[in-house]
């Protein structure tokens, strides 16, 4: 029954976004499209570049463009029309490579249609990139083989999956030792009753199938992978009268996390790290997350797993990594973040704090959900 059930969401998901919405000004909300933390010069530039069409087709709930990629092989799981994927492989170079797989046939086909032209513009001798028509959940049946992978993306696209579990079983399977999967999507403050998670519209719109944001962490640890780490939070609004009758006190956020896969030896203890300056786009300062911005230079005190990640990922070239019983510097340049101080709920981070209103759409109302005062 539950099968059954699947196969009717992934039919209507395929309908909507492959025959009604023909472009992103089509939706009905702006929980596909909100904004996404302010980028870097080399960012922006890879993004001028994708072609306009591609472009055009482009629905996200953030920027799925982590940092450090310079030959890395990355995965884009629901990769629509390839926007994403041909930014990213700018940024990678001819040494790396990204894959897209999407389950609309009608978007891989708009993406292979400009394969040759992004090659061409980038100078590239042979294509970096691949387009695969297939399920997130089901990479094997793909082709996908075991721990291929540095990244593994999704731009607002698990949400409209109806096994999650699964979606982040299949990427940790795919991912490397010491990689990551950096994703944005669509939560919600409650568990959605019925009525809107079999609601056709909302499960198109990316709300009806949106996860309890405190789910997350219970899948991933489930899966084997760290607990997630929050980078940016929005919240949604959704501005559709009719929409807003159903969805009732429920509100939303687009959230992105990272996810990053450590071997059972990985763990160490809490220490000291000074970032080096040497990923490209961020030589003067890297945004970890909404906990951690590491200054070129600068000495911070991180717990056990963060130095975990940093010694065992690819950002263990970036940083000096060194035992926590050395003195830090007596005038300044030293910082540390207690445990109890993380920010982990995308809520609280999309309301808190004076800039809410620089991540919030142009035009938007402040306020819960865009209707509410609180949630």
């Amino acid at each position: 029954m539950a099968s059954s059930c699947d196969a009717e969401i992934h039919k209507d998901v395929q309908l909507y976004y492959g025959q009604e919405l023909k472009k992103s000004t089509d939706l009905r909300t702006n929980a596909c499209t909100t904004t996404a933390r302010p980028v870097s010069r080399h960012v922006q530039e890879a993004l001028k570049n994708v072609h306009e069409e591609v472009a055009l087709r482009y629905y996200g709930c953030g920027l799925v463009i982590p940092e450090c990629l310079e030959s890395c092989w990355i995965l884009d799981l629901g990769s629509g029309s390839g926007r994403d994927c041909y930014a990213l492989s700018q940024l990678v170079g001819e040494k790396g490579h990204v894959t897209g797989i999407d389950m609309t046939e009608g978007q891989v086909e708009v993406a292979k249609k400009y394969l040759d032209f992004h090659m061409e513009k980038y100078g590239f001798q042979a294509a970096n990139v691949t387009f695969i028509h297939g399920y997130i959940e089901k990479l094997g049946e793909a082709g996908i083989k075991n721990e291929t992978y540095d990244i593994v993306i999704s731009n607002c696209v698990i949400n409209l999956v109806p096994d999650k579990q699964e979606v982040l079983r299949e990427a940790y399977r795919v991912l490397k030792h010491g990689g990551e999967l950096y994703f944005s999507d669509v939560y919600a403050s409650l568990e959605l009753p019925e009525e809107i998670r079999t609601h056709k519209l909302l499960w198109g719109e990316c709300l009806g199938g949106a996860l309890y944001w405190k789910d997350l962490a219970i899948l991933a640890q489930k899966v084997g992978f760290c607990p997630p780490r929050l980078v940016t939070a929005n919240l949604i609004t959704i501005q559709n009268k009719e929409l807003e009758k159903i969805i009732g006190d429920c509100c939303f956020v687009s959230a992105t996390f990272r996810l990053f896969k450590l071997s059972k030896a990985a763990p160490t203890k809490r220490c000291q790290v000074i970032y080096n300056g040497r990923i490209t786009g961020h030589e003067q300062e890297l945004i970890f997350d909404a906990n951690f911005t590491f200054k070129e230079g600068e000495v911070v005190e991180v717990d056990e797993e963060t130095a975990a990640i940093l010694k065992h990922s690819r950002f263990a070239q970036a940083f000096v990594i060194r035992p926590r019983e050395e003195k830090c510097p007596t005038s300044g340049g030293c910082s540390s973040v207690e445990s109890k101080d993380m920010i982990t709920d995308p809520f609280k981070l999309a309301e808190g704090s004076g800039d809410l209103n620089s991540r919030r759409p142009p035009g938007v109302a402040g306020g819960c959900c865009g209707t509410k005062k609180s949630c």
